[in-house]
């Protein structure tokens, strides 16, 4: 950067000595051309001296400052060469008038007011002391300007304090207008930042990674940090960082992911989805590394779990599994066309504690030796070795301090335990808050949250967590099981119906849409209604209290459930003949009729959508012909603005023509 300030400041300094030439030959106007001499030597002893100190001046305002002083000083050449001017003839004709000067010799000392502001502005703190350093002329247009290179040049030069409280200055500026978050960002604010959250004290890296997360909002401004490496830094601090800072961290991380969302991936790869979990498994599910299998896939705790349970002979099979050659387990996978009602859930009817005694006999068959290997500690893809179901979490007391650190969260446990509560929890929001929009539409992210701790994690926080908490992990699984949805190889894997992480999750979800009247009632219903592929048809207990939503006041949560039943009733949905019998059976028809003549649109819609898929698949209903469903569906089909809608019209005629054929011929054995 020094070579580059003396290449800006070269040609100046030349032009300066022009101008103190040709004034010392100027023939006429000699007292004016004096002044402006007198001027720019002084102008140029300040220009020698930033080049002399060009290794720290802070380049944005110094390329500004000289180009502007490379141009008065151009007209102030110009201007004096006039002067010199021989002849009787050329001094009649060149005729210069006092403002000239007048405007000129004001422009010089505007320019040294601002080589002046430059060199005291990139002094060091001590060079500085407390002197005021006011506003240049240059900034006498865009004061905030000046404000923000004052505050850029302290994060060059300043103190540890000092950088705290600049940094502190620029989230001040950042927060109140997004144009000068843009200024921050053209002035070449970024870098010290970065160099601040990595070498600050606490309140600098705190202030330093709010900056960061506020300058964030656009797509162009997130690419630009992610160069500038974000992503190491954060990573690290996430590792190694006080707790205060990591949240603040995983809180921009959160901000930049939801406005550029392409930089999901290169979170994931400077492995942060893992440092993430592990700070949101943290005194939530405890971690029991020597209770996890090694084989070549990453099996847990839940394929223990389910072999246990195929069996009475599981400890001979376990121990064959275990200590054969291959070191192979095997582990079901349920397909969504079949077993959907073969395979009991690996609880069964069994008490927690039963459940605890399965765990702990495995284990100690193994006696306790396999261990975590390193290849599924990198990857972040250790199934959760704990259980929780209904508040119970299982622990292994004999561990030993070492055992009981957690491998996940990247740094030890030592000194997070010392943490004040409240740092904790929020700790756990902004853990949940970057999860939450690192998973968005991104299924590698999603496998490998998935593939953590992390889903048992969101069970135990929905049910037990603070309140911000709780919301954050049902946004988080909201699009975990959106991309799950879309994505059959992560349904299968990481949503299915014997997976006890995945039934701890479902029982959460349907414990809050059951209450009906909590916050999170949307995103549990979208959760609910993104996994209705995986249930079985046994696994009806969800209907009835989605069902209930149909009749609620608030028109967003009557959608919403609309939605979520029509995933379970639609054709791509294997069982949509057992689910659309079991929203009959819980009084769904009646609510839907009074949706489809009564709600707005937004709810009008997607009832009628449900309404249809009922209708087409069990259209010989005696609850449907009694609630004259068919005059309702042929009403429907009148109205323009519902059939226009391209999914419904060919959908409703479908449904209008099986009731017709079904109840008209069965119509007079119900009336």
């Amino acid at each position: 950067m020094a070579d580059k300030v003396k290449q800006l400041l070269a040609k100046p300094i030349q032009l300066a000595d022009q101008v103190v030439k040709a004034a010392d030959e100027a023939t006429s106007n000699k007292q004016d051309c004096a002044e402006l001499k007198s001027k720019t030597e002084k102008l140029a002893a300040l220009l020698r001296q930033a080049a002399r100190a060009s290794a720290e001046l802070y380049e944005r305002p110094t390329r500004r400052i000289i180009d502007d002083t490379e141009q008065v000083l151009e007209k102030a050449f110009s201007l004096v060469f006039k002067c010199r001017a021989n002849g009787l003839i050329k001094r009649v004709f060149t005729i210069i008038p006092a403002a000239a000067f007048r405007k000129m010799s004001s422009q010089l000392e505007n320019s040294i007011g601002d080589v002046s502001w430059l060199l005291r502005v990139s002094a060091s703190a001590d060079d500085r002391g407390d002197e005021y350093l006011g506003l240049p002329p240059i900034a006498a247009n865009e004061p905030i300007l000046c404000l923000i290179w004052e505050q850029i040049a302290i994060l060059f030069t300043g103190s540890l304090d000092d950088r705290s409280d600049a940094a502190a200055n620029l989230v001040s500026l950042a927060r109140d207008n997004d144009r000068y978050g843009k200024l921050i960002m053209e002035e070449g604010g970024v870098g010290p930042l970065l160099k601040l959250v990595k070498e600050g004290k606490l309140e600098g890296q705190e202030n330093a990674a709010k900056a960061i997360g506020l300058l964030g909002r656009d797509p162009e401004s997130v690419e630009h940090m992610i160069h500038s490496g974000v992503c190491t830094v954060f990573a690290k601090i996430l590792k190694e960082g006080p707790m205060r800072v990591q949240a603040v961290v995983a809180w921009a991380v959160s901000e930049l992911a939801a406005n550029y969302p392409k930089c999901q991936d290169l979170f994931a790869q400077n492995n942060i989805i893992r440092l993430l979990v592990g700070h949101l498994a943290f005194e939530t599910v405890q971690e029991h590394s020597k209770y996890t299998i090694a084989s070549h896939k990453a099996t847990s705790i839940h394929a223990v779990l389910v072999v246990a349970n195929k069996t009475n002979n599981v400890h001979g099979n376990l121990i064959g599994n275990v200590n054969g050659d291959n070191n192979k387990m095997a582990v079901v996978d349920d397909d969504d066309r079949q077993n959907y009602s073969q395979f009991p859930h690996p609880l069964g009817n069994k008490t927690p504690n039963q459940m605890l005694n399965v765990v702990a006999s495995t284990m100690a068959m193994k006696g306790g030796t396999t261990t975590t290997t390193a290849t599924n500690q990198e990857n972040g893809a250790n199934l959760s070795n704990g259980y929780v179901n209904n508040n119970v979490k299982l622990n292994h007391h004999s561990q030993s301090p070492q055992q009981s650190l957690s491998h996940s969260g990247g740094s030890s446990n030592k000194g997070r335990e010392l943490e004040d509560p409240a740092t904790k929890t929020n700790m756990k929001k902004m853990a949940a808050r970057a999860l939450w929009h690192l998973a968005k539409g991104n299924a590698p992210i999603c496998r490998s949250i998935t593939e953590s701790r992390a889903l048992l994690c969101f069970a135990v926080l929905l049910e037990k967590g603070p309140e911000e908490v709780q919301t954050n992990s049902a946004m988080a699984l909201m699009e975990i099981t959106a991309v799950a949805e879309q994505d059959t190889e992560l349904r299968r894997s990481a949503f299915k119906p014997n997976s006890p992480a995945c039934k701890a999750v479902v029982d959460q979800l349907l414990k809050i849409i059951e209450m009906g009247d909590s916050d999170l009632l949307i995103p549990c219903i979208k959760s609910i209604g993104n996994l209705a592929r995986t249930f079985r048809a046994t696994e009806t207990r969800m209907i009835a209290p989605l069902v209930k939503l149909l009749d609620e006041r608030e028109d967003e949560i009557s959608r919403e459930a609309s939605i979520a039943l029509g995933k379970f009733a639609c054709n791509d949905n294997y069982l949509h003949t057992d689910h659309s019998k079991a929203i009959i059976s819980a009084g769904g028809a009646k609510h839907l009729i009074q949706l489809v003549y009564f709600a707005n649109q937004n709810v009008q819609l997607p009832a009628l959508i449900l309404l249809s898929y009922i209708a087409l698949h069990v259209p010989d209903s005696e609850e449907l012909a009694k609630a004259e469903v068919l005059t309702v569906l042929e009403w429907a089909s009148k109205q323009s603005y519902m059939t226009q809608d391209e999914r419904i019209d060919p959908l409703l005629q479908e449904a209008k023509s099986r009731l017709e054929l079904y109840q008209s011929r069965g119509s007079r054995g119900f009336h």
